[in-house]
This record gives structure tokens, sequence and C-alpha cells, in this order.
């Protein structure tokens, strides 16, 4: 199963879902956006495909979002993504895009409802919360 997932090395939520991803078996694609920056039509379908605006996915801590006027209230989608474009740092991470769907992996736990394989149980967020048990049942953390 092809697995890509739009990763941040220094975020510690993003190299938490990367290793929960490989742990469950799987060898994603990793793009480093910080790196390769982003397109207008990329995001715009990666926040089409997870159902998610703009706003939604903007990050604002630790980002110029703000200085950017970008928080304000009536500011267009199409504004915040030519920002996200200009300035990768403003999308927030990770998103992992696999054949079950496409998401915002925040908290990285829920990378686990687009896998159709998970690690092997016990396994534990990097918190330590049990999110797998010892029978491979994911636990509710609700």
């Amino acid at each position: 199963m092809d697995i890509t997932i739009h990763h941040f090395p220094e975020c510690g939520t993003s190299t938490h879902t990367l290793q929960i991803i490989r742990d469950a078996g799987y060898d994603p694609i990793v793009v480093e956006y910080m790196k390769t920056g982003w397109t207008k039509p990329q995001l715009i379908e990666l926040f089409e495909a997870a159902d998610m605006t703009a706003r939604r996915a903007l990050r604002i801590h630790k980002t110029n979002a703000k200085e950017l006027g970008l928080t304000a209230e009536g500011v267009s989608e199409e504004a915040i993504i030519d920002a996200m474009v200009q300035f990768p740092k403003l999308v927030n991470r990770p998103i992992v895009v696999t054949e079950y769907g496409t998401a915002l992996c925040r908290p990285s736990e829920d990378v686990l409802e687009l896998l159709p394989k998970w690690p092997a149980g016990p396994y534990n967020a990097k918190n330590g919360t049990l999110l797998i048990d010892e029978e491979g049942n994911r636990v509710d953390l609700s």
C-alpha cells in the first residue's frame, strides 16, 4: 500500500506519526515539505481529500501567520493557501495520504484510521498512553 507523509523532522508529532507508520510495517514516501515546498494545486488537492479548509490546516504556533494577518476573520481560503505556498511552515503537519483517506494527523495516533494494519500491541503513544492493547485492539482514549 502506498503511504505518503508530508513530514517535518523537527516536529515531534510528525516524527511520532512516521514512527507509527513504520512500526506498522510500512515504508512510506516521506515528503519533507520544508525542503520541497508546496504548490497551490497540491495544497488544494490535499485539503479537499482531507475534507479540511486551509484555515483548519493553518499552523499558527511558531509561525508568522498572525503577522501576515491570516488569523483575522474574513481572510479568504485563497489568501491562506497563497501564503502557505510562500511560507511552507504555515501548513500544519503531518498530513498523511493512503488509499483509506487523507488526514492531518494531530494527534499522531489519528494515523491509525488510515492504516489497515497497525503496530503490534501493546503499543504506546510518545507520552506513554496505551494506543493498542496486547490483543491488537485500539484503546478508546475518549
